[in-house]
């Protein structure tokens, strides 16, 4: 009875703790740093109508595909797999997912340590210049450093480490249903500061009046690629966090929640971001450099600016912590499932692997520097294997398998719970974009991604 107890499944409490865990997987850097960035670089309003289209039409299929294997099936990302399909080789879909989530956390919890950090250089005066030259050098600092750095680091993976072992209750779901509400009141105020500036007219022109000259072949395929891994999917995130769903739950409803409300962090982070920059004249399409280099100048520029400097990576912070939340609870239910280990174990052994492998990525502009694989350093290795080669692929092979090996009855039976719902035509819908829109359209991405094919 005890060891039955003690591996007793646990679930999310109620439809809030689920929307706010799901979107606090797909809400991550992904909204404040790349999406103001890459539609900064690819001409604004047309590129967001664009990626808007994409998200339905790929991304949100992806996520209810996931949301259905985890639900039904009630196990980790290996062990849905094998329950639906014991006999074939489809776990290793599951296995290349828990591969890209540690993955993914080794460099992820890089960059979250510079928004963790940031936090305090912005509240205790170390970006104080409005000159980008001058806010170049603080980033370049920090990142060519090793200590620094790697506290940072060790200082993100304690904090996700102590809410994971908390458990999905107690840990996940009572923590994003936390930082969620704060996310969109930090954004919200950020926000009306950035649009009482003047000249912030321009910044939501940029954002909202398209130029459909603008759109290009590449413009659609970076909306497609944004689209895809902006939901955290592909790396078993979802089929985890799907397996904690209740039965009851309608998950086509959930899922377009989630995707709206990304949707809306993303145009909010561009609100933030955008009038500001345009007001203050600085340009759009500075690229990755945009959040540690351009917003401090930003922000150094306005009345008030260090406050609002502040609460702007706070938001950043809180956006990170809850998509590494995600990531590393994949892996984490993974080990307590197929390997029966405790949740205390598989965490602090986790975070030590993580800590021992992201610190190549931390010190990749530093002792590790010169060190390449493939001509990448650890950082870019970990970045483009799984951006460009595991998501993809686990995405496809999602597609595949929900598409045409689960096939229609039995994805009926559980976008309906059981025929409870009435979704027939959207069933259907679903049905005809995993089968033929999702698998053809990754496989653009993927192969773009590695330079097979170019536009």
């Amino acid at each position: 009875m005890k060891k039955e107890i003690s591996h007793k499944r646990e679930g999310f409490s109620s439809s809030i703790g689920v929307i706010a865990a799901v979107l606090g997987s797909a809400v991550g850097l992904g909204n404040i740093w790349k999406f103001p960035y890459v539609t900064g670089a690819n001409g604004g309003a047309a590129f967001i109508l664009v990626y808007l289209v994409c998200v339905a039409l790929v991304g949100l299929p992806v996520m209810l595909s996931e949301h259905l294997i985890g639900r039904r099936t009630k196990a980790n990302a290996v062990g849905a797999f094998q329950v639906l399909q014991p006999r074939r080789p489809w776990f290793l879909v599951g296995g290349a997912g828990v591969l890209s989530a540690f993955l993914i956390m080794a460099f992820y919890t890089t960059v979250a340590g510079w928004v963790y950090a940031y936090i305090f250089k912005a509240a205790g005066g170390a970006l104080v210049s409005a000159k980008p030259e001058d806010t170049t050098n603080v980033f370049n600092s920090l990142v060519s450093g090793v200590g620094e750095p790697l506290f940072w680091q060790i200082l993100v993976l304690l904090v996700i480490g102590t809410i994971i072992m908390a458990g999905v209750t107690k840990g996940i779901e009572r923590v994003t249903k936390l930082l969620m509400p704060l996310l969109f009141i930090l954004l919200l105020i950020i926000d009306i500061r950035s649009l009482t500036l003047p000249g912030a007219g321009a910044g939501l022109a940029f954002l909202f009046k398209p130029d459909f000259s603008k759109i290009t072949v590449s413009v659609v395929l970076a909306a497609l690629g944004l689209a895809f891994f902006k939901l955290s999917v592909g790396m078993g995130a979802m089929i985890t966090y799907g397996s904690y769903v209740d039965k009851n739950e309608n998950l086509p409803h959930m899922a377009i929640k989630v995707a709206l409300a990304d949707t809306l962090v993303s145009l909010m982070a561009g609100i933030a971001i955008f009038p500001a920059v345009f007001a203050l004249g600085f340009t759009p399409d500075k690229g990755p450099q945009l959040l540690f280099i351009i917003i401090p100048a930003v922000f150094n520029s306005m009345p008030f600016g260090r406050v609002f400097m502040v609460l702007f990576f706070m938001l950043t912070a809180v956006a990170a912590t809850g998509a590494m939340l995600s990531l590393l609870e994949v892996i984490i239910a993974y080990l307590t499932e197929q390997y029966r280990w405790t949740r205390r174990k598989a965490t602090l052994l986790t975070i030590l692997a993580i800590g021992l492998l992201g610190s190549t990525a931390t010190l990749s502009n530093s002792i590790f520097a010169k060190v390449t694989v493939f001509g990448k350093t650890f950082f870019d290795f970990f970045d483009f294997t799984t951006s460009n080669i595991l998501l993809p692929v686990g995405g496809i092979f999602i597609a595949l398998f929900v598409g045409w090996q689960w096939g229609y009855a039995n994805v009926k039976r559980e976008m309906s719970n059981e025929g409870k719902l009435s979704n027939d035509g959207l069933v259907r819908l679903f049905m005809f974009l995993v089968k033929f829109i999702v698998p053809i359209a990754i496989t653009l991405v993927l192969l773009v991604g590695l330079n097979v094919i170019h536009f």
